[in-house]
């Protein structure tokens, strides 16, 4: 059964189109378009019962037809259907055909995928692992939950940032993904709800049509992060998710960082609304100009959050290795999902992950370098031979999110990039519906001298797009990480 869900009045969905002299024609095409754009950003949740017909076309001073073709546009593009009872109610279309694997052609400058290549720190990680693999052959080489080790120094760390925890509150899992994956699969039901940031990372939203669950998405503005507080307590009343997803420090694409107080009203926002949150902090600690913040668990209930992290941005994405973070019995629960799926991460990989962990500060001065000079040297390069380009330098993180020039699509520019080998995410990627082709991620994970390159060809596609010979074709999906 259908939750039951709120209308919007005919004059609140008025003030969120404005003039209808200004929508593009024909009226009810541009009209369409207005409501498409709402739902996709957010600000007209997903779930929402649209006012009558008779009632919007009074409101906005046109023809009941104008409005009931309008919606019919929306229904038949997925953004809108009829219930019984409910009358007609916006959607989101479901999730678009998989992308591929990343990149391995050599030659190929992947900026697609926001993955640095390895630490220094990982080849004698592994060295150390191998002279302590000897003392663990004798057994079966299983260990489900993670290595004692490893759990204990995960635990040790949650501690040390602020979150105190023991390590059976510790699941190790194979990368940051398989974590979200298990906790999706063992919590959602058909139909339940997500909250999710808007944009957000493109994982995210694949997983949850998987579980046959339905996005809500809240609209995040880097240029002020803590707006998404309010966002998130009307999306949270109007639409009852099961679980909300959070990156509260350098969303993926945005940069965006919740500040210490933004983090600690969003989730007792969420903790009062009975949304149990999901917090990816895959780039927690990948500050470049500001200290640490609390993390966004720290002062709740530890049954008000899950937290999933890993080492694929901070030590390298071929180290399988991820973990979440829970009270003792939903970890027990998630382990015990993980288990069905595999008996162990392997052992050898987790021993060489222990060490890492417990030396994480070290790999992280060393990361969080190595990305301020390229962060730097990417905006400044793109202010040189782009100045059109609205970049927003993050104050962490992995990747910019530059909004395009008027009449330039980041499927075009992604397009023209890929026949000369630079292969990038469209803006669309991160968003639910038609969102955000305006956009491009830009990940700085790169060496200078590739990102000067990258630019240099951006440079390019865009010059001859406006001088109408560069190909207009869409971009062939990528995977993007």
């Amino acid at each position: 059964m259908p939750p039951t869900v709120e209308q919007s009045t005919a004059r609140q969905l008025a003030g969120l189109v404005g003039p209808v002299d200004q929508l593009p024609a024909p009226r009810y095409a541009g009209l369409a378009r207005r409501i498409r754009d709402l739902v996709t950003t957010g600000s007209l949740p997903a779930g929402r019962r649209l006012p009558a017909e008779r009632e919007l076309a009074a409101e906005l001073d046109v023809s009941r037809v104008t409005v009931a073709s309008a919606y019919r546009v929306l229904r038949e593009e997925g953004f809108a259907s009829t219930r019984h009872g409910s009358g007609t109610v916006t959607e989101l279309p479901s999730a678009g055909s998989p992308w591929g694997p990343p990149s391995t052609a050599r030659g190929v400058l992947d900026l697609a995928h926001a993955a640095p290549e390895a630490a220094p720190q990982l080849a004698e990680a592994y060295a150390d692992a191998l002279g302590a693999l000897p003392a663990h052959l004798s057994g079966h080489g299983y260990a489900p939950d993670g290595l004692p080790r490893l759990r204990m120094a995960i635990a040790e760390r949650f501690t040390a940032r602020g979150l105190p925890t023991e390590p059976e509150q510790v699941v190790v899992t194979a990368g940051v993904g398989d974590a979200t994956a298990a906790v999706l699969e063992t919590l959602l039901q058909p139909g339940d709800r997500v909250l999710v940031e808007h944009p957000t990372y493109p994982g995210i939203l694949g997983m949850v049509a998987a579980a046959g669950a339905r996005c809500t998405p809240v609209p995040v503005d880097p240029d002020d992060p803590d707006a998404v507080v309010r966002a998130a307590d009307l999306a949270a009343r109007q639409s009852s998710p099961r679980l909300a997803f959070v990156m509260p420090d350098f969303s993926n694409p945005t940069g965006a960082r919740l500040s210490a107080s933004g983090r600690r009203r969003l989730a007792a926002t969420l903790w009062q609304h009975g949304v149990l949150t999901v917090v990816d902090e895959v780039s927690a600690e990948l500050h470049l100009d500001d200290d640490a913040l609390p993390p966004f668990a720290a002062g709740l209930p530890d049954a008000a959050t899950i937290t999933v992290g890993g080492l694929s941005k901070a030590v390298w994405g071929g180290l399988r290795i991820g973990w979440l973070r829970a009270d003792a019995a939903t970890a027990a629960q998630l382990g015990a999902t993980l288990v069905r799926r595999q008996l162990s991460v392997g052992l050898l990989d987790q021993l060489a992950a222990a060490v890492l962990v417990e030396r994480l500060d070290e790999v992280l001065a060393d990361r969080r370098a190595q990305l301020r000079e390229r962060r730097d040297a990417l905006v400044a390069d793109l202010g040189r031979a782009l100045p059109d380009w609205e970049v927003r330098r993050p104050a962490g993180g992995l990747s910019l999110w530059c909004r395009l020039p008027a009449g330039i699509t980041s499927a075009a520019v992604a397009a023209g990039a890929a026949s000369r080998g630079l292969l990038l995410a469209e803006g669309r990627a991160f968003g639910t519906g038609h969102a955000f082709d305006d956009h491009l991620r830009l990940p700085f994970t790169r060496p200078v001298p590739e990102l000067r390159r990258a630019v240099e060809v951006l440079a390019d596609v865009q010059r001859e797009f406006r001088d109408g010979t560069a190909d207009r074709a869409p971009a062939r999906t990528l995977t993007v990480v």
